[in-house]
């Protein structure tokens, strides 16, 4: 008798589940975030935010399809905490993606909160605190998902994970509240005091002679991006932020803070001289360069450990690999039927209070009374309407389903890397520096590639633009920011609400997300004000400073600190006279007046 389709196909079907299944486990880490004392560069002891008593954090490593529950204690005891697994799309778990304010209430000191999701997709990703400033002090690891079924498995033959980093000898509490103040008109970011390679200087890497290995380089700074190179050795680009490319050969690669790439580099056939690999922090990041600070790190490839390590090489350019180039291995093409498209325009400004903010179309973030997440799970079909989730939230909503263009027009003469939650960005257009407003530009589809480049950070140059397209297909609430941490700090950040109405019916939050809000006095139903009765009533709501004055300007500011600062000095200068002993001023004019007649005492 002859069987049908529907029979032949139905058993491989389940054949195919179980065989996956069967694969599957169930990974459970138990973290006690903590203070503890590093000095990674050697240069200063500080208190620095570790895991279970240790620092640098221990790093996190699933299959696809594996389950991982984590379990985090805070043991901070003055500060919230909590965690966010950057890269990782959280299909069907939006409550997991552990952005504060957004997705959940952050974890108080001394409280408990899980974590629970399912690994969906394989890469080079790292998890860290979402709450403001808190990863630079510490609270960052790697997240790697090994493939199963990995194109590329048979390209190498060891794997090994660099972190490259920034690191600040102050905690970031004090130095956010300097980097957002009127003392600081200008914006100016704090430099970071050194570099750090796997949270160290002087890392070495043990290599076998003509055997190839697979770098899964991740830049958890949280300002400068790094150039990055082997010294005498080529790369071979395989993996961007999770997405397999096709083989690209580059000498140097340049990570933003936040990106990832997993590069192969094969090694020589012999052992007669070990060889440095090099990160250079990009020093156009920075305002002004402080007095010896060494914007370079090295750690070696160790052919021979009886061998010296020689000293890192000068390179006459920065030269790196361009992503913009890289194909994905997929090769999926152009979205090119664009549902809903819109500006993010950038711009950096003074407000009312003389602190220099950070502007999506005019609007600074502030975090809403109620995560957003809540506000679209409790608001019915209001939850369609951006504005009930605030101005200050800048929140969008997508419709199930819709190809997204964000245009991005970048008015600030600084250089930005851009981060999505919950999917990948083809970039389909990317200026140069300087080139001003995509609008103005006149480039049409035509001018677009036909297979983007994909991934979940991406750069926009100094006053430059970029185009980037995404699938509306992962409902849930999703951050869009600036990776550079002092611009989360200063509101450089969007709100991707997308298809709100299926997450009333299909998403659950977990009795201890609950917790955390009411252990908090955080409301967690209504709009950005908590309003629950009139929703379109934001009165309440939390909002960025009042406007400067008409005519008021960023050097207005300074020249006003300065008074201000003379003003105070002089006071200050006259108490101190004033106050002295007469016979103590009236000897202070005779010792000047002899002084002044140039006759010896």
């Amino acid at each position: 008798m002859a069987m049908s389709l529907s029979n032949f196909v139905a058993p491989i079907f389940l054949l195919l589940c179980f065989s996956l299944l069967s694969r599957a486990a169930t990974v459970t880490y138990d973290f006690n975030v903590e203070w503890v004392t590093s000095n990674p560069d050697g240069q200063f002891e500080r208190r620095t935010i570790g895991i279970n008593g240790q620092w640098p954090i221990p790093a996190m490593v699933a299959n696809v399809g594996d389950r991982v529950i984590v379990n985090v204690h805070n043991g901070l005891g003055d500060w919230t905490t909590g965690l966010h697994f950057h890269g990782l799309f959280q299909n069907g778990t939006n409550q997991m993606d552990g952005a504060m304010g957004v997705t959940q209430c952050a974890i108080p000191p001394g409280g408990d909160f899980t974590y629970n999701f399912t690994i969906q997709q394989p890469g080079t990703y790292w998890y860290h605190s979402h709450v403001k400033g808190q990863y630079p002090d510490g609270l960052r690891g790697p997240l790697i998902i090994h493939d199963p079924d990995s194109p590329i498995a048979n390209m190498y033959d060891e794997e090994v994970v660099m972190t490259l980093s920034d690191w600040y000898h102050d905690e970031m509490r004090p130095l956010m509240a300097d980097f957002m103040s009127v003392t600081n008109p200008t914006g100016a970011e704090p430099v970071p005091q050194a570099a750090l390679m796997n949270e160290t200087q002087n890392a070495t890497f043990a290599v076998q002679p003509g055997r190839t290995y697979m770098f899964r380089i991740i830049n958890m700074g949280a300002f400068a991006a790094q150039y990055v190179w082997f010294v005498g050795h080529t790369m071979r680009i395989v993996e961007v932020d999770g997405v397999y490319t096709e083989p690209a050969e580059a000498n140097m690669i340049y990570l933003t803070a936040a990106q990832r790439y997993s590069v192969l580099v094969t090694m020589k056939n012999d052992t007669s001289a070990n060889f440095p690999i090099v990160g250079s922090m990009d020093e156009d990041l920075f305002d002004a360069i402080p007095d010896g600070l060494n914007s370079n790190v090295t750690s070696w490839l160790v052919y021979d450990d009886s061998k010296p390590l020689p000293a890192a090489e000068f390179v006459d350019e920065f030269d790196p690999y361009d992503d913009y180039e890289l194909v994905p291995i997929d090769a999926m093409p152009l979205l090119d039927q664009v549902d809903y498209s819109f500006n993010l325009d950038v711009k950096m400004d003074n407000l009312g209070d003389g602190a220099n903010y950070a502007f999506f179309n005019e609007h600074t973030y502030v975090h809403p009374k109620v995560p957003s997440l809540y506000t679209a799970l409790s608001t019915g079909s209001e939850a369609n309407n951006p504005a009930i989730y605030g101005a200050n939230s800048n929140a969008f909503v997508l419709q199930k389903g819709e190809v997204i263009e964000i245009v991005m027009n970048n008015e600030d003469p600084g250089k930005h890397p851009f981060h999505i939650h919950g999917h990948h960005m083809q970039l389909v257009h990317r200026s140069e520096d300087e080139a001003g407003l995509y609008e103005d530009m006149n480039v049409t589809q035509a001018d677009f590639p036909a297979t983007p480049m994909r991934r979940d950070t991406v750069l926009v140059r100094p006053n430059g633009n970029i185009v980037l397209r995404f699938r509306a297909d992962n409902p849930g609430v999703w951050f869009f920011h600036c990776h550079i941490e002092w611009h989360v700090v200063s509101g450089l950040v969007a709100t991707m609400v997308e298809a709100p109405t299926e997450l009333q019916s299909t998403l659950d939050i977990p009795e201890d997300h609950w917790a955390a809000c009411r252990a908090q006095g955080i409301p967690t139903a209504g709009n950005a004000a908590g309003n629950t009765e009139d929703l379109l009533d934001l009165s309440g709501a939390e909002t960025s400073p009042d406007p400067l004055p008409a005519g008021f300007t960023a050097r207005g500011i300074v020249a006003l600190v300065f008074s201000i600062v003379a003003a105070f000095l002089g006071m200050a200068a006259i108490s101190w006279y004033g106050a002295a002993p007469l016979g103590e001023v009236a000897m202070q004019q005779v010792q000047k007046r002899v002084a002044e007649s140039g006759v010896e005492t």
